[in-house]
């Protein structure tokens, strides 16, 4: 029993860190910025905290794959006993960091598994932090790990694994965050989003491919946002005058829609599109709006266009 209790607590272990890892990861990729959302480097200067991200994800990565490697008779002996002891200190360091963090920052989550864990941290997050340690503790004088030879084998380290999965279950506040976010889809006025990860989107689409010919700066002059629509302003010239390219990017996660114009900066007239033969993007997403080509709800028309091209006016952002 004693066994298959420390066999169960390889895969948990390797789950919880690759899967960390991958999340800090995929929240890096979306925002840009390898330090988003990962709690314990507010607890760095400002110009290390890139640094002590990056590494804090390489480790876990690197542990949970040394989990794997190293749980049968190919990584037995000292590669073994590295990375468990490894694991053990990571996760007691960690408990010690998530303790140091909840007395000077109350009002930002552990950064454990990414945007996931954006709730303060709580006695729950400490006792979780507390049991992995344990968990990775107790593996390090665990024997080679070899295929079962019976059922029972399995069956027992199955009741384990599924017992402790559980009990990290109750613990962690990701997953009623999961579940709200899976049950429940929030109107776009009231959806969160950053003007960095908007900017990040927006870079990725077609649209903005497009008239990167035209934009003479990678950051916008000006971003305000209206309702569901986040508007970001960007300089240009064009035939020798002052303009801004202007973008109307619809909050939503994946394939958000994307409006843009060329835009006077004087007098806010939108300028004609300097290829006839090539008409922009935006245009076409706006007549399918304004004619109800679909026949399900759809956002509203950015207030700042008009109703043919050349005739529309920015809206000043200070009125909004």
């Amino acid at each position: 029993m004693l066994n298959a209790l420390g066999v169960a607590q390889i895969p948990l272990l390797a789950a919880m860190l690759v899967g960390g890892c991958s999340a800090k990861f995929a929240r890096a990729v979306q925002r840009r910025s390898i330090d988003a959302g990962l709690g314990p480097t507010a607890l760095f200067p400002l110009r290390l905290r890139p640094w002590a991200a990056g590494t804090l994800c390489a480790v876990e990565f690197g542990l949970g794959i040394g989990l794997i490697v190293t749980a049968g008779t190919l990584g037995a002996g000292a590669p073994a006993m590295v990375v468990r002891l490894g694991t053990c200190v990571l996760f007691v360091v960690a408990t010690c960091a998530l303790i140091e963090l909840r007395s000077i920052r109350p009002d930002i989550g552990c950064g454990c598994f990414g945007e996931f864990s954006s709730t303060p941290i709580t006695a729950r997050t400490l006792l979780r932090s507390s049991l992995l340690a344990l968990a990775a503790l107790g593996t390090v004088n665990l024997a080679p790990i070899h295929p079962p030879q019976s059922f029972s084998d399995v069956a027992a380290t199955l009741i384990f694994l599924l017992a402790e999965l559980a009990i990290f279950g109750l613990l962690s506040p990701e997953v009623r965050d999961v579940l709200v976010r899976i049950g429940y889809s929030e109107p776009c006025e009231l959806r969160v989003q950053s003007p960095e990860q908007t900017l990040a989107t927006l870079q990725r689409t077609n649209q903005w491919r497009r008239s990167a010919t035209l934009i003479a700066a990678d950051q916008p002059l000006d971003v305000w946002r209206e309702l569901c629509w986040r508007y970001l302003a960007f300089p240009s010239k064009y035939n020798g005058r002052e303009a801004e390219m202007v973008f109307a990017v619809y909050l939503q996660t994946r394939r958000p829609i994307v409006l843009f114009a060329l835009v006077d900066a004087a007098t806010g007239v939108v300028i004609p599109w300097p290829v006839s033969s090539a008409r922009p993007v935006g245009w076409r997403w706006a007549r399918l709006l304004r004619r109800g080509a679909h026949a399900s709800p759809q956002p509203a028309f950015p207030s700042w266009l008009g109703d043919e091209p050349g005739q529309g006016r920015l809206r000043n952002p200070n009125q909004i």
